[in-house]
């Protein structure tokens, strides 16, 4: 056997460890893809928690304003640390819509019940396909939508009041 045949896959293996380990020097994995942001929302529609007819996700009832779309679930830990900064945008008059991603309607009660409903409808997504449409890679998410559909932002992970803001001002509106 050659010897260069037998070198072969050390030297393979070496250029591939190269080449990732180049490609992890320019990535930030702190960087979440914004595929959707500035182009219009998904057309979905889901059950809402209490029944009823199913509603458009993105479906704007508050005329001009900014609203938020907040994908959550009872058994995320960051999503119970979410909802009081959540309950108190409610109260500076956020309009927010919540969508419960993989849960069970009772999950979803019995957490609104104990920490309180931010949300100005709560929609079902059991399987997680509003989910996948959205691009939301884990709970909690949340995006800014106007009042056309269009996304103007989104962010990734737990929602806190400066992060809030940020999101809420790229629609041009701020709470506070």
């Amino acid at each position: 056997m050659p010897r260069w045949l037998a070198i072969a896959p050390v030297v393979v293996l070496a250029a591939l460890a190269l080449l990732f380990g180049l490609y992890g020097l320019r990535h930030d994995p702190h960087v979440i893809p914004e595929a959707l942001v500035g182009k219009a929302a998904p057309d979905m529609s889901l059950s809402p928690l209490d029944g009823g007819a199913a509603i458009n996700v993105a479906a704007n009832r508050t005329g001009d304003r900014v609203r938020l779309i907040n994908f959550f679930a009872s058994w995320c830990v960051p999503c119970v640390s979410e909802n009081a900064d959540l309950v108190a945008l409610k109260a500076s008059g956020v309009p927010i819509t919540g969508v419960a991603y993989k849960d069970k309607p009772g999950a979803t009660r019995a957490f609104l019940a104990r920490l309180g409903n931010p949300f100005d409808v709560v929609l079902m997504d059991p399987d997680g396909t509003a989910g996948v449409e959205y691009g939301v890679s884990g709970v909690p998410e949340t995006f800014a939508v106007d009042a056309s559909g269009r996304i103007l932002a989104k962010h990734s992970g737990q929602l806190t009041p400066e992060i809030a803001d940020r999101l809420l001002a790229s629609g041009g509106t701020r709470p506070r």
